[in-house]
C-alpha cells in the first residue's frame, strides 16, 4: 500500500471504533435508524484480474447503537463485464427504502469481518508490517475506503 500517516499526539494502535462522516461519495448512505441502530449501505467489489472475473456486490451493514455489527445482508451481482446495472440499482434502492426512519449522518462503528458468498467483507483492521508503517482499517473487498489514526476523524482515503 505504501501510505504512511503522520504520527499524532493521540493514542495509536489497533482501533476499537472508527468514525465515518456522511458525504456524497462512498459514505452517502450511512447514518442512524429511528431505533438507534447505525447503518452503512455500500457497493463492495472484488476486482477482476488474472483468471478472476471479479464481482460486484451490494452490502447493508447494520450496527447496534454501540457500534458492534448486528447483521450483514450481502447480494452478489456477478462480474462488472456482465453486470445488469438496473438490477443492481433496483436492489440497492430496495435496501435503502427498507430502512426505518433513516437519518444520514456520521457513524461510529467497530471494525468487523464477515464471510458470505465465499468472500470476506467488512471494515478490516490491517496491522503495520514494519516499524515505519501504521495501523489501518480497510473496507473490503475492493479497499475503496481506508481509515487511519486518528480514528475519530471521520475521514477516509480512497
Amino acid at each position: 500500500m505504501g501510505f504512511k500517516a503522520q504520527k499524532s499526539t493521540y493514542a495509536t494502535g489497533r482501533p476499537k471504533r472508527i468514525a465515518i462522516d456522511h458525504d456524497d461519495y462512498h459514505a452517502k448512505h450511512i447514518g442512524k435508524l429511528g431505533d438507534g441502530r447505525q447503518f452503512f449501505l455500500t457497493q463492495p467489489f472484488r476486482p477482476a484480474g488474472g483468471n478472476d472475473e471479479g464481482c460486484e456486490y451490494v452490502a447493508l451493514f447494520l450496527f447496534a447503537a454501540d457500534g458492534s455489527l448486528d447483521s450483514a445482508t450481502i447480494e452478489s451481482f456477478g462480474p462488472r463485464a456482465t453486470l445488469d446495472p438496473d438490477k443492481l440499482t433496483s436492489y440497492y434502492n430496495q435496501q435503502l427504502s427498507g430502512l426505518t426512519a433513516p437519518s444520514f449522518e456520521r457513524i461510529e462503528v467497530s471494525p468487523f469481518s464477515v464471510t458470505q458468498l465465499g468472500q470476506t467483507f467488512g471494515l478490516i483492521t490491517r496491522e503495520p508490517e514494519d516499524s515505519d508503517a501504521v495501523w489501518a482499517v480497510e473496507l473490503l473487498p475492493g479497499n475503496y475506503m481506508a481509515f487511519f489514526h486518528p480514528w475519530d476523524s471521520g475521514i477516509y482515503d480512497t
